[in-house]
């Protein structure tokens, strides 16, 4: 009975924990322009409050008498119901994030007053309720730490109900009503469990066979802080590859819970399988298998290939997986006897925090790109354990020591030159090309797996070289990291081009040659949908106010009439300053100097607008590849519509890589009761490639069919515009409801 009591305690409290956080992250979103890094601060947030939780545990149990510890540990529990404002959640009214700085900080602040207070009671929950077991006469109470397999198997439930069960089928407000009946249901178990170690209890029972020796009773103080020094940095590695993972994942690719959650709960699987009472997978067979996945993550990064998600997931993931058990493990097979339970969870606590902060908050403003990935990988290289090494002696163990430096030295070499040559004979990046440059160096490498030193130094030497490949981004002229990612300006290999990337994605072209600066490219083309799209306007309301939300290079602005006004909206001040730049871009100074462009997500901006000024709206708002999710919703609609003038035409550029949007959008339309067409434009030939035009896909919506007559009826264009077709099931998104993972195009 007693250990029942316990393993539900602690399975509901974890669930509760790993329910909230995918929940408020996606209250968060729409205010953020639906940018990863709101996930990533999140997750730093919580590892804090984690980490407070666990020091709260160390010191009552360290402090206090375990009667006072359950009348404290009660009581904090209870404060959550208590408090009015506590339970259910609800953001801050009024609170809105800065346009100028960073807003990382007000994010804290937000989730702070929002989930701070429960939160901190459902972290300190899993050491707590493990220490009072351990105190029990239980016949397992000498070893608990299987209950943390438990508490992390809650955990899991909760990352994965999410975005299964809760996300598709509740809005955010039911989600929340649901989630306080759970926290009753925790604190009711919490007082079961209070009461059994009231009235029962034993002596402390001795240490298991299979723990490893307690430092702090036979070891000096430098030999107990070297072994916490390795926690740290055992939890460390994880924690920072799983964000770092998540970044990557979601850098071009929509921030939904599903892309959250998966590496969050591989992560949390390792803990499972590594503490449970007997591993189902070896620990040995693990660390001979980690340079593998180690090389495998890092080709993406270092080719700077796009793959599709059905490659790109297994390869990341399987890659933090692996690096996570064998890290976890080695922490499992050092864990102390129960007297130092807290301590230990505590510990590992800190390494967590250290690698979110790392990540989340140090990453940003130390690098211009996403380089914590790979230095991570590094680490991850250089703390595998050994396999299979013979001890050597003299001359033998001097030189094979050099190699540990020479080896590595001449693959960076190598791969140094290979990339050299490239870039005098002015190759384009192929996938025959990346085959044998990075297939090559990855085996080359992978040689060196049975000794870490020398592989962590061969990660390290073609991670380097491979800064001198400029693989599909061509020549870079500038590169620059804000909250909302990295912006890249470049040229192409010809010289013909500049490019504006943000993550690995295009986001403008312009031509370098003189006579073409003003021409629009890449999906705003003349003749394709955008082109079509601006002279039926300008046909029909030359003096209109246009507004565009999501700036990129300007490119747009060229497609304007000559009386007509533009306003851009943009959430990033790196690519306002960057398409501003007339040494980077020219199209606002050459085709609209008197264009305006306001600062801050668009559905907070476009709120002080006057109703009626606009008669075309444009949504080319890019979050990596995809449109945040926030802009496509009933409430954001009735927005548009109400900025929109009689007549007006609003135009959603939906062109995506992952993101099927047409069906939402046609049942956005539907609900409005507007007519909705779309145009397909997607069979480009190789001259219209080289000539800087993308394929491209455009949906426009009106109140009525005459509002756009001009583009239904037009018969010039190759790729016509038809309606929309809705799938019957398609149900309509509010800001209260949206379920991304049904439109992803997994190929």
């Amino acid at each position: 009975m007693l250990l029942i009591v316990f393993v539900i305690s602690m399975f509901v409290s974890a669930t509760l924990l790993f329910l909230v956080e995918p929940m408020i992250a996606k209250m968060l979103l729409p205010l953020l322009g639906g940018t990863p890094a709101v996930w990533n601060t999140c997750l730093v947030f919580f590892q804090v409050m984690l980490l407070a939780g666990y020091s709260y545990a160390y010191v009552t149990m360290k402090w206090l008498s375990r009667k006072a510890q359950i009348v404290v540990h009660v009581a904090l529990v209870l404060i959550p119901l208590v408090i009015v404002s506590a339970l259910p959640f609800h953001l801050p009214y009024g609170w809105e994030p800065p346009t100028h700085y960073s807003p990382v900080f007000w994010l804290l602040g937000v989730l702070l007053f929002t989930v701070g207070l429960p939160f901190f009671v459902l972290s300190s929950t899993t050491p707590v309720l493990q220490r009072w077991f351990g105190d029990t006469d239980h016949k397992h109470a000498h070893d608990p730490y299987f209950l943390y397999a438990a508490s992390n198997v809650g955990s899991l439930a909760g990352l994965l109900a999410y975005p299964i069960l809760l996300e598709p089928l509740l809005r955010l407000s039911q989600q929340s009503r649901y989630w306080k009946s759970g926290y009753v249901v925790f604190v009711l178990m919490t007082v079961a469990c209070a009461v059994l170690v009231w009235r029962r209890g034993g002596e402390l029972a001795p240490a298991d066979a299979n723990q490893t020796k307690d430092l702090s009773v036979v070891a000096p103080t430098k030999e107990l802080w070297r072994q916490r020094l390795r926690w740290i940095v055992l939890a460390f590695v994880p924690s920072s590859l799983m964000i770092g993972v998540t970044t990557a994942l979601t850098t071009d690719v929509p921030a939904i819970p599903l892309f959250w959650v998966l590496p969050l709960a591989l992560y949390l699987i390792s803990f499972v399988l590594v503490f449970a009472k007997r591993p189902p997978i070896s620990h040995e067979w693990l660390i001979r298998r980690e340079p593998f996945f180690i090389l495998a993550a890092l080709i993406p990064v270092v080719s700077q290939v796009k793959m599709p998600l059905v490659v790109l997931l297994p390869i990341y993931l399987l890659g933090l997986f692996v690096v996570a058990m064998v890290c976890h493990g080695e922490l499992a097979r050092s864990r102390p006897r129960v007297d130092r339970l807290t301590e230990f969870y505590l510990w590992i606590s800190v390494g967590g925090v250290i690698g979110g902060i790392f990540n989340s908050l140090v990453a940003p403003l130390v690098f211009r790109s996403v380089l914590e990935f790979p230095l991570v990988l590094i680490v991850a290289a250089l703390l595998r354990p050994a396999i299979d090494i013979q001890p050597l002696t003299g001359a033998k163990l001097l030189w094979d020591r050099r190699k540990d430096w020479l080896l590595p030295m001449a693959l960076g070499l190598c791969m140094a030159a290979a990339f050299l040559w490239i870039a005098h004979l002015g190759l384009k990046p192929s996938r025959a090309l990346n085959i044998l440059l990075f297939g090559y160096s990855t085996l080359w490498c992978l040689s060196f797996g049975k000794r870490p030193l020398r592989f962590a130094a061969g990660v390290t030497a073609l991670f380097l070289a491979s800064l001198l490949y400029s693989g599909s981004f061509g020549h870079v002229l500038h590169t620059e990291r804000s909250f909302f990612g990295v912006s890249r300006v470049t040229n192409d290999v010809s010289g013909r081009f500049r490019y504006l990337f943000h993550g690995g994605t295009v986001h403008g072209i312009q031509s370098l040659d003189p006579s073409r600066s003003r021409e629009p490219l890449a999906y705003y083309t003349k003749s394709g949908p955008a082109g079509e799209i601006f002279r039926a306007e300008q046909t029909r309301m030359p003096r209109a106010n246009v507004a565009v939300i999501g700036l990129g290079a300007g490119a747009l602005a060229c497609e304007l009439g000559e009386q007509q006004t533009l306003t851009y909206y943009e959430i990033d001040p790196t690519v306002v300053r960057l398409a501003q730049n007339p040494e980077y871009f020219t199209f606002l100074s050459q085709c609209a100097p008197q264009s305006k462009v306001i600062l801050g997500d668009a559905r907070l901006k476009l709120r002080d607008a006057p109703d009626g000024k606009y008669g075309l709206i444009v949504l080319d708002a890019f979050s990596g590849d995809t449109i945040p999710m926030h802009l496509v919703t009933r409430e954001a609609l009735a927005l548009y519509l109400r900025k929109l003038a009689p007549g007006g035409v609003l135009a959603f550029h939906i062109s995506n890589l992952y993101l099927q949007l047409s069906p939402t959008l046609a049942a956005l339309a539907d609900d409005a009761h507007l007519v909705d067409f779309t145009e397909d434009d997607t069979a480009v030939s190789q001259q219209e490639i080289d000539d800087g035009k993308f394929p491209s896909k455009w949906v426009v919506m009106a109140r009525s069919e005459a509002d756009v007559a001009a583009l239904s009826q037009d018969v010039s264009s190759p790729a016509r515009w038809v309606r929309v077709q809705a799938r019957p099931d398609a149900r309509v998104w509010t800001d209260d409801y949206s379920n991304l993972l049904s439109i992803i195009k997994w190929h």
